[in-house]
């Protein structure tokens, strides 16, 4: 297969300044499943500068002491093994995979090369049988659960009063994971249908807007949005869609509240991204993965777009707004 399909702008620093020799270079590959190398650097997504940014306060500066390789599997997951043999054959340092499906296609790649990884729940995905004592050569930063789900999926409900069906906006790896079965049993407790259908790769606005269209045929009347890298790196297309369809939506980032969706539900996501680039940092001093739990925010803040309620035609109760954390007027 043409690694050219699915491997996006490999950049490696070649060369390095005399007054640097002697100085040791750390080798990390950067493994998104879809963004584009571009998108991964100090200068790309939110996230990503909050990562890169990080491993500069630490002392990390690409081009001096740091070489990065940068891998996209552009959406594609029947790639991904192969994506994963391909990183690993130029054995770097490190990896920071941002996604767990991802990172357990590199586990069946290497036993040996340490691994950071960002996403939902690595439990779910296979990747470690302990959060806090990681028990494979992965460790990382998880802050979308199933039980944040469930929370969300519940605050949806008590905003939206009469919702039947919440379409989940979400890729086929996330509907396949353990947590979204749990998700279904608490939508019926509640009396409501979990409907799709997945977002599928290519994760590009076409895409984006198949998958919309679909949900309004499917009759669906409220949204929740996971927390996955593509949905974070798309937002202001999703709650502009959201607004086009005039679906209520739950996002997983608080900035999606400040860009007009109606409400989010999850971690300070930016923080997360710092605290991968801390553990990332251990493992460059020599730690193991094994001696790093993976981290799990446990602060989760409800942020309401009040502007957007009003023009959804909803009063938000008054017991969402003694939850919230900040309602933006």
């Amino acid at each position: 297969m043409n690694r050219r399909a699915f491997i996006a702008g490999v950049t490696v620093t070649a060369a390095i300044g005399r007054a640097w020799a002697q100085q040791r270079v750390y080798r990390l590959a950067v493994v998104s499943p879809s963004a584009r190398a571009a998108e991964m650097s100090e200068t790309g997504s939110r996230e990503y500068n909050a990562f890169f940014r990080r491993l500069r306060d630490l002392g990390y500066v690409e081009g001096q002491n740091l070489a990065i390789a940068r891998y996209s599997g552009e959406g594609k997951t029947e790639d991904f093994a192969e994506l994963a043999r391909a990183v690993v054959r130029r054995n770097p340092d490190l990896i920071f995979v941002a996604m767990y499906r991802l990172a357990h296609a590199f586990e069946e790649a290497t036993g040996t090369i340490p691994m950071v990884g960002i996403g939902g729940d690595p439990v779910a995905f296979g990747v470690t049988s302990s959060l806090a004592r990681p028990d494979r050569n992965v460790t990382g930063v998880t802050g979308d659960t199933g039980a944040r789900e469930s929370k969300s999926l519940a605050l949806l409900l008590e905003m939206v009063p009469g919702v039947s069906r919440v379409a989940f906006l979400a890729s086929p790896g996330i509907w396949e994971s353990p947590y979204v079965p749990a998700l279904r049993e608490g939508a019926e407790r509640l009396k409501v249908s979990i409907i799709g259908p997945p977002l599928d790769a290519p994760f590009d606005e076409a895409e984006y807007r198949r998958v919309f269209a679909a949900m309004a045929r499917a009759g669906a009347n409220a949204l929740m949005v996971s927390g996955q890298v593509e949905n974070l790196t798309n937002q202001r297309l999703i709650v502009d869609l959201a607004d086009k369809y005039r679906l209520p939506a739950i996002y997983f980032s608080r900035a999606s509240t400040e860009i007009g969706g109606l409400m989010a539900y999850g971690p300070d996501i930016l923080d997360m991204w710092r605290h991968a680039a801390d553990q990332v940092d251990q493992i460059f001093k020599g730690a193991k993965p094994a001696d790093i739990p993976f981290y799990q925010p446990t602060k989760f803040e409800l942020t309401v777009n009040g502007k957007t309620a009003k023009a959804l035609g909803l009063t938000v109760p008054q017991s969402i707004l003694g939850l919230a954390d900040e309602v933006i007027e």
